[in-house]
C-alpha cells in the first residue's frame, strides 16, 4: 500500500455516516488513506491487529484459509464498508485476510482511536452491533448451506447474492467481475465444479457468460435451484 494524496470526503463510509458531526474533525486528524493495487493484501490471517479499515473506493474479498491450499471467501466489501472488524476483541489477531480485487482506496484508523470512537459515538456503536448481527446470520447461513445444500444450489445462491450486493452493470451483467476461482471460493466449491455448473446453467439459459462477466437471464431458475437445495 502507499499513502493516498486524496483524502476521503468524511461523508461516504459506514463510519462517517454514523458518527456525530462534532467527531468528524477528529476522524480527519487521525485517519490515514492508502491506495491499494489489485491483488494487494491489506492484512493477512494471523497478523496482529493494528486497526480498522473503511473502503472508500474499490472492492475487497475477505477470506480464510480452507485446507492446505484453498481459501473460503467470507464476503465481499465494497465502497463504504468496514474491513478488519473481525479482529476486534481479546484475541488481537486478524482471523481473516483482505485482498483487493480491483484498484482500491481505504481509510485506516488505529485501534486506540477506533475504541475512542465507539465510546463517544453511540449511534455508530449501535449500527456496528447491527452489522455484526447481520454478518453472523449470513455466516451461519453459509455454513449451513455448505453442510447440507448441494453444490449447484450454493453456486446459484452465490450468483444471486452477488447481484443483490453489486447490482447490475451498464451491460446488464452482475456488477462485479470475478475469476472462476473466486466464485468457487465464495460458493465453497472447487474450480472444476464451478466450471461444470456454470456450463450447465448456460445450457439451461439461466445465465450467460463472457469472460469474467455473468448475466443472470432467469432469476427464477436460480431461485428454484436454491429452493430445491434447501428442501
Amino acid at each position: 500500500m502507499k499513502v493516498c494524496k486524496k483524502d476521503c470526503d468524511l461523508d461516504t463510509c459506514f463510519l462517517c455516516k454514523s458518527c456525530i458531526k462534532e467527531w468528524l474533525p477528529a476522524i480527519a486528524a487521525h485517519r490515514k488513506n492508502f491506495e491499494v493495487k489489485k491483488g494487494e493484501i491489506i492484512f493477512n490471517e494471523g497478523d496482529v491487529v493494528t486497526g480498522i479499515y473503511f473502503v472508500y473506493s474499490g472492492v475487497f474479498k475477505v477470506h480464510k484459509k480452507w485446507g492446505a491450499d484453498k481459501e473460503l471467501i467470507v464476503r465481499f466489501a465494497r465502497e463504504g464498508a468496514i474491513v478488519g472488524h473481525r479482529g476486534m476483541g481479546t484475541n488481537a489477531f486478524y482471523p481473516v485476510s483482505a485482498t483487493a480485487i480491483e484498484n482500491s482506496t481505504v481509510c485506516f484508523l488505529d485501534m486506540a482511536f477506533f475504541d475512542a470512537t465507539l465510546k463517544v459515538n453511540h449511534e455508530f456503536t449501535y449500527q456496528l452491533m447491527m452489522f455484526f448481527a447481520d454478518e453472523l446470520q449470513e455466516s451461519e447461513r453459509k455454513m449451513r448451506n455448505m453442510a447440507h445444500m448441494p453444490v449447484k444450489g450454493r453456486i446459484a445462491q452465490a450468483l444471486l447474492t452477488l447481484q443483490d450486493q453489486f447490482g447490475i452493470s451498464a451491460q446488464g451483467a452482475i456488477g462485479i467481475e470475478l475469476t472462476r476461482q473466486d466464485l468457487a471460493s465464495f460458493a465453497g466449491a472447487t474450480y472444476e465444479t464451478v466450471f461444470r455448473v456454470i456450463n450447465d446453467l448456460v445450457h439451461a439459459e439461466a445465465v450467460r457468460v463472457t469472460g469474467k462477466l455473468i448475466w443472470i437471464i432467469s432469476r427464477d431458475q436460480l431461485m428454484q435451484i436454491v429452493s430445491e437445495g434447501n428442501s
